[in-house]
């Protein structure tokens, strides 16, 4: 099983950046793709970025290039790069990983959630 501890939340004025980081552990084959999701206040589960295992990035159109995703495979982590924040970027931002138990099963077989961490944009 993976374990997965972000940090990096907190209130920020608008335009303010911050950066969230997830640790991943865990005795597994391999981490594979590599996620950030948020959720609103009254609104569902939003996918933001995922990075590949090859560091191929996609982002949600919302963004407007705003945002950065970037692994580091060798310490198993995964962070976001939050930059000219805007209140409407205001929730609760999840790392979720894909990954592997055994050489047998397929790339993101498995997955993992982080606990979740508060991003405030506000003055």
């Amino acid at each position: 099983q993976v374990q997965l501890v972000e940090s990096g939340g907190g209130l920020v004025q608008p335009g303010g950046s911050l950066r969230l980081s997830c640790a991943a552990s865990g005795r597994v084959f391999s981490i594979d793709t590599m996620n950030w999701y948020r959720q609103a206040p009254g609104k569902g589960r939003e996918l933001v970025a995922t990075i590949t295992t090859t560091s191929q990035t996609m982002y949600a159109d919302s963004l407007e290039g705003r945002f950065t995703i970037s692994r580091n495979n060798a310490k198993n982590t995964v962070s976001l790069q939050m930059n000219s924040l805007k209140p409407e970027d205001t929730a609760v931002y999840y790392c979720n990983v894909k990954y592997r138990a055994s050489i047998w099963e397929p790339q993101d077989q498995r997955s993992a959630w982080g606990q979740g961490t508060q991003v405030t944009v506000s003055s």
